[in-house]
């Protein structure tokens, strides 16, 4: 399969990208929580990159008109690693909340000009595998991003610069004409709002949201709490690091399914296990280890959720724009990635684990009620791609 090789560089450098932010905010977690903040506290900040997100992905198709989609690449890698290096210079929280929102902005441009470079550049017959191989490569970045500072002996101060250093290197890759010539739309594409995506696909985009929650929601508040049990930095880390794995590994065998199975089957398999992994996490007082075996599910089956979310995209907005509709995806699952650090701060501070099972499991249920109406969004639009 023959891509152009601006686009396996820009899959690189967003790979870099995921690389310095999984190792950042579990750090981060760490450092407030030693700081003595609450869970809350600690959620609230975890929140803001992915609030910035789902606030700015609605402008990113006028704004890749304006200044283009490789420009707007390489604007949002600037914008994250200034935030990284602003977290090294001051330990104030408020200036950290604001640096959070910053990074949120250059994640929104980056992260959605390389979703529509793959939905649109990739043939159909491979998109469930590219998709899946992409989103293996951001799950192995997220997987060792929370393991470097135990592998490495990394102090927070320390971890925070080797994120730095990855945001260079991003950047770098991104450095090139041929990336500025890199298209994510058709030209003669009608136009298509956030609004009209959303309204097409509701039960996608729910999977989406949950998937945010359930991949990325819950490492910082999960870190946070392993911490409060008395686990070290590594130790307290290493969670997240079950997470990420998760996501590693579970990514391509998910594409490949999409692109041999009806993706209804898989969503009703993913909702399952959620609801079994949130049952899990509240008997982990006495059995610790499920700890990391719930945080294993929640990256592998909410990455899931996302890359057969984005793969479906793929497929229903082939004719239409694939700008809108991952930008659709991505503002609800970074808006899944927003709630789910705040709601569950605010559970585990009010309600304890039990609350914390009762929230996630009846999230993974509402997915469960919802497939019903994806499967028939999808007979419909065969039926409509039949006729065209």
């Amino acid at each position: 399969m023959q891509l152009p090789a601006a686009l396996w560089r820009v899959i690189a450098g967003t790979t870099l990208v995921v690389l310095s932010f999984s190792l950042l905010n579990p750090v981060m977690a760490v450092r407030l929580e030693h700081m003595g903040a609450s869970a809350t506290a600690i959620g609230f900040f975890a929140m803001l990159p992915y609030f910035s997100v789902a606030l700015m992905v609605p402008f990113a198709p006028r704004v890749f008109k304006a200044v283009g989609v490789g420009h707007a690449y390489r604007i949002g890698l600037a914008m994250e690693l200034v935030a990284c290096v602003g977290y090294l210079l001051t330990e104030s929280y408020a200036l950290w909340c604001a640096l959070a929102l910053t990074a949120g902005v250059g994640s929104a441009a980056a992260w959605n000009a390389t979703e529509a470079l793959i939905a649109h550049n990739v043939p159909a017959t491979h998109r469930g595998r590219l998709t899946g191989l992409y989103q293996t490569a951001l799950g192995g970045a997220m997987a060792l991003a929370p393991l470097l500072p135990g592998l490495l002996g990394l102090e927070p101060h320390g971890a925070n610069v080797v994120a730095a250093m990855c945001l260079v290197a991003g950047l770098l890759l991104s450095v090139g004409g041929d990336i500025t010539h890199l298209q994510a739309t058709r030209e003669d594409a009608p136009h298509m709002s956030l609004w009209s995506a959303w309204r097409a696909h509701p039960v996608l985009a729910w999977a989406a949201l949950t998937g945010g929650v359930f991949e990325v929601g819950l490492t910082s508040v999960t870190t946070a709490y392993g911490s409060e049990t008395g686990l070290n930095l590594a130790q307290a880390t290493s969670i997240a690091g079950a997470l990420g794995m998760g996501s590693f590994l579970l990514q391509y065998p998910a594409g490949w399914l999409a692109d041999h199975m009806r993706t209804t089957k898989l969503f009703a398999g993913a909702g399952v296990i959620l609801l079994l992994s949130a049952i899990g996490f509240a008997a982990s007082p006495h059995w610790p280890q499920l700890m990391w075996v719930s945080a294993t599910c929640w990256g592998a089956v909410g990455g899931a959720l996302y890359t057969l979310s984005m793969i479906r995209v793929a497929h229903d907005f082939s004719n239409s724009s694939a700008v809108a509709g991952t930008a659709a995806m991505i503002a609800c699952y970074t808006l899944g990635g927003s709630v789910g650090p705040l709601v569950s701060g605010v559970v585990l501070d009010h309600w304890g684990l039990p609350g914390q099972a009762v929230w996630l499991g009846g999230l993974a249920a509402s997915l469960l009620l919802a497939l019903p109406r994806m499967r028939a969004a999808q007979i419909s639009h065969a039926q409509d791609g039949s006729r065209g």
